[in-house]
């Protein structure tokens, strides 16, 4: 066969490749498309941690092991198989790092950055993807939205790294306390819970500065992008959106009760706080009642804490974060909009609103599918867990913080996934998958398009209670 032949067959099976590739792109909603790119880059971030070059001691850590492990990283979540400072080699550290990183800003937000650079035009079907990346409710100003939380991500990052490296310095020196100040840096603003240390961050548990820049660091990112960036904008209460206001008052809000709560029920546990000073009691306290938010790090381990903590970070951690930021879990605007619904039903019904603005019927309808989406599945891993890890019904508790830890993208453990068998590690992993993208966008991914019925039926009742 003559050269100009084979060039003329490898250009026409690129043409069919290139033509089925757009076929798909076409053919596929946003939702799909996000959760097959996030897919594939879980293995291509699999496939780089499962080389020799990314283990410390030159030998593969095996393929599940690494696509757990790059699962967790890009679904910014932090539960390990594997401890990130030993096992990992500097290089494998940096791959998880780039996987946090682009889990966290998500990939479409970078993918307008680099479109930018190289002046591209981003055109509607790529705004479509980042609305529904970014869970924003109009396509308008996007561009500029995905401009703002780069700047906004690497101006906290590298101020927090900064920080932390003065604080690190006289310990590690100043080329590691760099090195691990960019990385604990990344890891806290995206909450994703990694950490070089062992036993994750317990021996600042007293430490104001890691406190407080850590604590920062994951509170801002899990309030949301888009919370951010109108504060930014607008610098006033009365002008910010309703989705703020309510973002805002219900995370600090959340963030004062389980700050007293773990203070309280902790002051009782010998295990935990009898040996702490009154200040280390208060910064382990503020600390772990924020951190199950969606953090992932901790200052006290939290097999040792009581069984009532425990129950109380699962519902923490259940709740989440903000839509738009970097945590996962039901959301905490999600949580209260069902709170004010409740309560308006208490009332006696009619118009639900908060600070003079009406919250639509959809939303609540929305909010409801999305709790109780969360509740079965979260209950459903509970069920697969105990099955495969051979789980004692005394042990349950175990299996339902890990499993809403994996849902919620938190990444706390009480210490049962470091012994996960091989089913477990693939139970786990697709929890985590889930919980990232979220059930709403999960089930719309997955859904046939929308047939609308051509009957319509007559009203009835049903009671209720």
């Amino acid at each position: 066969m003559s050269q100009r032949n084979k060039r003329v067959m490898k250009t026409s099976a690129l043409t069919n490749i290139e033509s089925i590739v757009n076929k798909l792109k076409n053919n596929m909603s946003p939702p799909q498309l996000i959760m097959i790119i996030f897919f594939a880059l879980i293995w291509i971030g699999a496939i780089l941690l499962a080389l020799p070059l990314s283990s410390s001691t030159g030998t593969s850590i095996g393929l599940l092991d690494a696509l757990f492990t790059a699962t967790s990283a890009i679904c910014v979540n932090g539960l390990i198989v594997l401890d990130t400072g030993t096992v990992f080699s500097t290089f494998g550290q940096i791959i998880i790092m780039i996987l946090i990183q682009v889990g966290g800003l998500g990939f479409m937000t970078l993918g307008v950055m680099v479109a930018i650079i190289l002046g591209k035009r981003i055109g509607l079907k790529q705004r479509l993807l980042i609305q529904q990346a970014t869970n924003t409710s109009s396509a308008q100003g996007l561009v500029k939205l995905s401009m703002y939380i780069v700047l906004i991500a690497f101006a906290f990052e590298a101020l927090a790294t900064v920080v932390l490296t003065l604080r690190w310095q006289n310990d590690l020196g100043w080329g590691q306390a760099i090195y691990y100040a960019m990385f604990h840096s990344i890891s806290a603003f995206n909450n994703a819970g990694f950490s070089l240390w062992t036993d994750s961050l317990t021996p600042f548990i007293g430490d104001p500065v890691v406190n407080l820049t850590v604590i920062t660091l994951f509170v801002i990112g899990g309030l949301g992008y888009i919370v951010v960036v109108d504060i930014f904008r607008k610098r006033s209460w009365r002008k910010l959106s309703l989705h703020s206001k309510i973002v805002l008052i219900g995370s600090f809000s959340l963030y004062l009760f389980g700050f007293i709560t773990i203070f309280l029920i902790e002051s009782w546990n010998p295990s935990t706080f009898a040996d702490l000073s009154f200040g280390e009691r208060i910064w382990a306290s503020l600390f772990q009642g924020t951190a199950p938010r969606s953090s992932g790090f901790n200052t006290i381990d939290i097999g040792s804490m009581l069984a009532t903590s425990q129950f109380f970070i699962i519902i923490l951690m259940f709740i989440g974060a903000s839509s738009g930021g970097t945590g996962g879990g039901i959301k905490i605007n999600t949580f209260v909009v069902l709170v004010l619904a409740t309560i308006q039903t208490f009332r006696g019904g009619g118009q639900i609103h908060a600070f003079e603005r009406k919250i639509a019927e959809e939303t609540v309808m929305r909010a409801l599918a999305v709790v109780l989406s969360a509740l079965a599945f979260v209950l459903g891993i509970s069920i697969l867990l105990s099955i495969s890890e051979g789980i004692l019904e005394n042990h349950f508790l175990d299996v339902l913080f890990e499993a809403t830890s994996a849902f919620s993208t938190t990444g706390l453990s009480m210490g049962l996934t470091s012994e996960l068998s091989v089913g477990g590690k693939i139970i786990v992993s697709i929890t985590m998958f889930a919980g990232r993208l979220g059930p709403l966008t999960l089930a719309f991914a997955l859904a046939q398009k929308k047939r609308t019925s051509k009957i319509g039926y007559a009203e009835d009742h049903v009671l209720i209670g």
